[in-house]
């Protein structure tokens, strides 16, 4: 099983940090009641582009939620 680095909300989406099977990766898990989301970053991008990486993560769900409710 992989490890958990870390684990955080983003208002309603719950992100998970894993360690990947490849070696400096990690798998970032994100979800809330009705969506997810699964992508990988390398060590380097989680620690120096997290900010980034939070604020799309956000926008992604944001939009998905928008556009389930046009739907």
């Amino acid at each position: 099983m992989n490890s958990v680095i870390e684990q955080y909300k983003l208002g309603d989406v719950s992100v998970q940090v894993v360690q990947s099977d490849r070696p400096n990766k990690y798998t970032v898990q994100c979800s809330n009641n009705h969506y997810k989301s699964e992508f990988t970053v390398s060590e380097y991008e989680f620690k120096h582009y997290r900010r980034l990486m939070n604020q799309r993560i956000t926008e992604a769900f944001k939009e998905a939620k928008e556009d389930g409710e046009t739907s």
